[in-house]
């Protein structure tokens, strides 16, 4: 093990959940606690950003590895919060179904097209 990358992976990991605490008391702050706005907000923001890094990647900028891991694994490793979403879809559906499905149905849509939409800004910020 290099002890290289799991600094970067310690440090952007604690860089990120501060984040995500940070966005989540934000989101019931502004939109109330009845609906998870805070989880699925640092998970759009997140699958945005991982797209965007990723296509820069791909394009243009080569990371070196400690940065990768920092950026990829540390920092939106911890500020996504999958294992958070799934607590939240299991106590929607102890409250409300069809509100449970709205909520899994557009955190995968929504955040796959913000993945796509990071991509696409990336590929049009390179045409320019």
């Amino acid at each position: 093990m290099n002890p290289v990358l799991i600094a970067a992976v310690a440090v952007g990991g604690a860089l990120g959940s501060v984040a995500r605490y940070l966005t989540v008391v934000a989101a019931g702050r502004w939109f109330g606690s009845a609906f998870p706005w805070g989880t699925l907000a640092v998970n759009l923001i997140g699958s945005l950003v991982m797209g965007i890094l990723a296509e820069l990647a791909a394009q243009r900028l080569s990371f070196p590895e400690p940065w990768r891991v920092f950026l990829f694994v540390g920092i939106l490793g911890g500020f996504t919060t999958f294992s958070s979403f799934s607590l939240d879809v299991v106590t929607l559906i102890n409250r409300n179904l069809g509100l449970a499905f709205v909520y899994v149905a557009g955190t995968l849509l929504l955040g796959i097209g913000a993945l796509f939409l990071g991509l696409a800004l990336v590929r049009w910020g390179l045409k320019i």
